[in-house]
């Protein structure tokens, strides 16, 4: 079984990261490097740990995390497909099972909002890992006065946690928005397609998705 640990310290998983970030630092996207894909990778183990899976489920999901983003060393566009096949092939090397990279592969390839949707237990926690990192430490611009729409939301965010209550087989994304830098309705025009999405692959693991800001439930 390939490990987490190991995929951090592989040298070409290293490469595709930096790669990936650099691109979106021309390109004028937020934060898709260590801090993000640590975070998404944390949660999508997290939430499947939380609702009793398998620890070899819960790692799959680890490594999907750690490695969902590394398509955008590629192009931005299309980055999940890019990405579930340069995984695949990275873990092949690493002498990861079939079925295992396989898995990883479909995972990272449907969590984009774009095209993609839950399939699996694996792909489902990566997409509510991934839609959760909403916060002002990825924005990469420091001139507030050029912020896109992108960026002043994000900005916005002071706090973005995920709760997962296996009692009420409940899932909260709790969120705080800073009001003076834009409304809340402003969240809505920009992530709409991810709450939807998010929604879903709550569902595909038979739990309830829950939207809070600032402390008012909206979903």
């Amino acid at each position: 079984m390939v490990t987490l640990e190991e995929v951090k310290n592989n040298k070409e998983v290293q490469a595709l990261v930096q790669g990936a970030q650099k691109q979106l630092n021309e390109l004028g996207y937020t934060e898709h490097s260590l801090r993000h894909i640590g975070i998404v990778s944390k949660r999508a183990g997290d939430i499947l740990r939380a609702l009793g899976y398998p620890k070899e489920r819960i790692e799959l999901a680890e490594i999907a995390g750690y490695l969902h983003d590394i398509g955008n060393c590629v192009n931005r566009k299309d980055h999940a497909h890019y990405g579930a096949l340069l995984a695949y092939n990275i873990l092949k090397d690493m002498g990861m099972d079939l079925n295992s990279r396989t898995e990883i592969m479909m995972a990272i390839g449907n969590h984009d909002e774009e095209t993609g949707t839950a399939v699996s237990d694996i792909s489902a926690a990566l997409i509510l890992a991934d839609k959760s990192d909403v916060h002002r430490d990825r924005v990469t611009n420091k001139n507030m006065a050029t912020f896109d729409k992108h960026d002043r939301v994000n900005y916005a965010v002071t706090d973005a946690r995920l709760i997962i209550n296996k009692e009420e087989r409940k899932i909260s994304l709790d969120i705080e928005i800073d009001t003076e830098i834009c409304p809340v309705i402003d969240y809505f025009e920009i992530f709409i397609d991810r709450t939807v999405m998010s929604k879903y692959a709550a569902k595909y693991l038979n739990i309830w998705f829950e939207l809070i800001i600032n402390g008012t439930k909206l979903l």
